[in-house]
């Protein structure tokens, strides 16, 4: 069950992201969000174990600094994928996918952080 929050979650801050952050689409619908929201996860679920798994030298060499550039080649991914999630060019394109990265890596360490709290405590 925990999947479908963390989707919905992830849905909720895709469409923050589009209407707060310059560089992306400020006009993307609930239905846009959901969209963004599962190209996102079909990214991470198939694309995001291989990409750990060859850069894990390197991220354990920089003592995990380099799974921020893995999570930023992610994001970068889903929004060439899905091309209506980016706007127009309010600021450079790949300083509005750093912020978006950024802000999707704290909610998604802060949702990991709060499911892992619950199973220890149940």
């Amino acid at each position: 069950m925990s999947w479908i929050i963390r989707f919905i979650v992830n849905a909720i801050v895709l469409w923050l992201i589009a209407k707060f952050v310059p560089g992306f689409n400020h006009n993307l619908g609930v239905g846009g969000a959901i969209m963004v929201a599962i190209v996102f996860g079909i990214v991470n679920a198939l694309i995001g174990p291989i990409l750990r798994l060859l850069s894990a030298p390197l991220t354990w060499i920089t003592h995990g600094l380099f799974a921020f550039v893995v999570n930023y080649l992610l994001f970068v991914l889903t929004v060439a994928i899905y091309k209506p999630f980016r706007g127009n060019g309010e600021i450079n394109i790949w300083l509005a996918d750093l912020y978006g990265a950024i802000i999707m890596v704290i909610v998604s360490t802060f949702i990991h952080m709060m499911s892992e709290s619950r199973t220890t405590t149940a």
